[in-house]
């Protein structure tokens, strides 16, 4: 006698075959398709503050900086509401510690003020950055049936030899290192996102929910089990 049984729901595909991103390594982000790019935190300058002479320097210091690029660079701002939970949580236990009163009564007061004013308004913290790519097939080469096809299909994984890697991965850091100079001369910072950097950003990005609370370990005291 047969009997019936409930069948299962298929699996569905798993989320990292959606995503264009292969792997992370030695500070270089490398996509399923070969290409490989870095990422480039900047500081920021007030425009509006300056005065009319300073924001043509600023203007021509741009206008020079992309002329000088022979290849595509990606700028991306990153707005997200400003957690001040773990500040408010330092002033309380600052205030638990201090033994002069006139002291304590003025960190309560400004704990007060902070809360206050987030209740009010949510306060959003900015964060801006460059991305420099690397594609040896040079895009503007791939004919629009290819970009179509790159755009609707999930990118096929291209396997790097450590040779290959090595060389796109020296090239690229020339690049990089040419952007970091370009915005140096206008008068903003950058630091190169390291391997820690970037996987905590990528995680931000795609958990913006969960990265408040779940905070990313260091990737060297990551345990990983290979199985053979």
């Amino acid at each position: 006698m047969a009997t019936n049984k409930l069948a299962k729901p298929k699996a569905g595909p798993p989320t990292q075959r959606y995503l264009d991103i292969a792997e992370i390594r030695e500070d270089v982000v490398v996509l399923k398709d070969g290409t490989l790019r870095t990422v480039l935190m900047t500081s920021s300058l007030n425009f509006a503050l300056k005065s009319e002479d300073e924001q043509q320097a600023v203007i021509q210091g741009y206008m020079q900086f992309l002329n000088s690029l022979e290849h595509p660079i990606q700028i991306v701002i990153q707005s997200r509401r400003m957690n001040v939970d773990g500040y408010l949580e330092r002033l309380k236990q600052q205030e638990n510690t201090i033994g002069n009163e006139l002291l304590k009564s003025q960190i309560r007061d400004y704990t007060s003020f902070i809360g206050e004013l987030v209740e009010l308004g949510e306060i959003m913290q900015k964060r801006f950055f460059v991305i420099i790519p690397f594609d040896p097939l040079q895009d503007k080469k791939q004919s629009f049936v290819s970009k179509l096809q790159t755009a609707l299909a999930p990118a096929s994984v291209v396997k790097l030899n450590e040779k290959v890697f090595r060389t796109r991965r020296d090239s690229l850091m020339q690049r990089t290192s040419n952007v970091a100079s370009g915005l140096a001369s206008m008068g903003l910072q950058s630091a190169m996102l390291d391997t820690q950097g970037l996987i905590e950003l990528y995680y931000s990005v795609y958990n913006p929910d969960i990265a408040e609370t779940q905070k990313m370990s260091d990737i060297n005291k990551l345990r990983i089990e290979t199985q053979f």
